[in-house]
């Protein structure tokens, strides 16, 4: 295999367009599929608003540093804007506006009424203190809420690639105490702690997402065909690029699926065995020594690019943009690509590895869990009640009475253990099924399109695409801006 990280690298940068360029290239080959006015298609395609800021902040060690934040707000089409913060050192306008772009999108595959946003700050989070994290995040948020770049109603940051609840509980503090609207103020951000008004099932959702996903993409017997495998999960080899949040979670769920995970990376290494690894075993050891770095009974591979060319039946790359390229894409031996990152192949990679006969499942629709159940969170704060709450006592209520029934039709007497299978759903039931709902239907949405257009003309992207246009199409026309 080849391991010279160098020099893919440097192929990478050579072959590395502007990621905003590069989503807009999906939207252009897409949108020839369709027949809206020119002017439309501009306006669905350019980013409405994007603000740079840049601001002081103490270190701990009494020093000034300045700060450079940036939000993009792609698309008013649908209120609020939606979309994750990260922390990284690749942070820049271009790559804001690009998420910003791909969450438009996104939103409009999986029916979800929120215009597309993104924001991030540059810097490497590791390098920088929890105070000192603290206090950058408020005084982001700070800045977002004077250029009313923030509000319920308006524009609803997330989690993203570096960020957690933590950071999401900043920023809803610091709104708090400057938002008159103290009522629906709690629904500025998503992402939240749940003791603080968020939802069950968030921190995970990303990643179950792109297992119900999978799921359902190999659930379909005549789409298994065409890259000789058999339909379902059940014993499919999976890799897996990336073991934070979405990675995790991914393939902890696709393993209780019956998939079989044989290779996970990370930024310092890979660990594979073909026979399958124990996730929540890699999980642990990388809790109790900091890295996934030789993880026993497994191989160990120092470049974790080599594992990317692994034979297996599914890679699910979960890390960042750019990572299937023109130079390893000839390599990749993977019948299905599962982007669980935003922009992870290339447009040459992309080309390369349909021509060999690879399905790509599009970040637009794989990586979508996390929108849609921020969605119910935002739902939830607005209304102010807990799903489930209201209906769960009154299941249970009726589904006593039918087992009682039972009992006096039969005479057969339930144990306690047989009651206590079955019971109302609560929250965590309630978005687990709407998010699974969600992922069936959409998947639906873009075989229907790839159909309807032909599937040797249309692809997974292009139709995904084409799905997104006429969803924001519609809106302008009903907002009376285009006839």
């Amino acid at each position: 295999m080849h391991s010279n990280r160098f020099y893919q690298g440097m192929t990478q940068m050579l072959e590395k367009q502007s990621f905003f360029q590069k989503v807009n290239a999906n939207f252009d080959k897409a949108s020839r599929f369709t027949d809206y006015p020119q002017g439309l298609l501009e306006q669905i395609k350019v980013c409405n608003s994007s603000c740079h800021f840049t601001f002081p902040i103490k270190r701990d060690d009494g020093s000034i540093q300045t700060i450079h934040g940036w939000r993009a707000e792609h698309s008013h089409h649908n209120l609020p804007t939606k979309g994750g913060l990260r922390y990284s050192t690749l942070v820049n306008e271009d790559e804001i506006m690009a998420l910003a772009a791909l969450m438009t999108y996104k939103c409009a595959i999986v029916d979800i009424p929120f215009g597309g946003a993104k924001g991030g700050i540059q810097l490497d989070r590791n390098e920088y203190s929890e105070s000192e994290l603290e206090r950058i995040t408020r005084r982001y948020t700070y800045e977002l809420i004077q250029k009313n770049y923030i509000g319920p109603g308006i524009d609803v940051p997330a989690p993203d690639f570096g960020t957690s609840e933590n950071e999401m509980a900043w920023i809803l503090d610091t709104y708090l105490t400057m938002s008159p609207d103290k009522l629906d103020a709690i629904a500025c951000v998503t992402g939240k702690p749940i003791e603080q008004n968020g939802i069950q099932g968030r921190r995970e959702a990303t990643g179950r997402g792109v297992a119900f996903g999978l799921e359902e993409v190999c659930s379909h017997k005549d789409d298994m065909k065409q890259v000789g495998l058999e339909s379902g999960l059940k014993g499919k080899s999976i890799v897996i690029q990336g073991f934070g949040n979405v990675g995790y979670h991914a393939a902890k769920y696709l393993t209780e699926a019956e998939a079989n995970i044989i290779a996970i990376a990370e930024i310092d290494g890979a660990v594979y065995n073909q026979k399958g690894l124990d996730v929540e075993k890699v999980a642990a050891y990388r809790e109790e020594t900091g890295s996934i770095r030789h993880y026993p009974d497994a191989t160990f591979f120092e470049n974790p690019y080599d594992s990317l060319e692994l034979e297996c039946d599914i890679l699910v790359p979960a890390a960042l943009e750019n990572q299937l390229t023109a130079e390893n894409a000839p390599r990749i031996k993977a019948r299905i690509i599962g982007e669980a990152a935003n922009g992870p192949t290339t447009a040459k990679a992309d080309a390369i590895l349909r021509k060999r006969g690879a399905m790509i499942i599009p970040d637009t629709y794989l990586n979508a869990g996390g929108v849609t159940v921020s969605y119910f969170e935002w739902l939830r704060n607005l209304s102010h009640v807990g799903f489930g709450r209201l209906a769960r006592r009154f299941e249970e209520s009726t589904y006593n009475a039918m087992f009682r029934a039972v009992e006096r039709a039969t005479g057969y007497q339930f144990s306690e253990k047989e009651r206590r299978t079955v019971h109302g759903a609560d929250e965590t039931d309630l978005v687990n099924s709407g998010l699974q709902d969600t992922m069936i239907n959409a998947y639906q949405e873009i075989r229907d399109t790839r159909s309807k257009y032909g599937k040797n003309r249309v692809n997974n992207r292009t139709a995904a695409f084409i799905t997104a246009i006429h969803r924001i199409a519609r809106s302008y026309m009903q907002l009376g801006i285009f006839p």
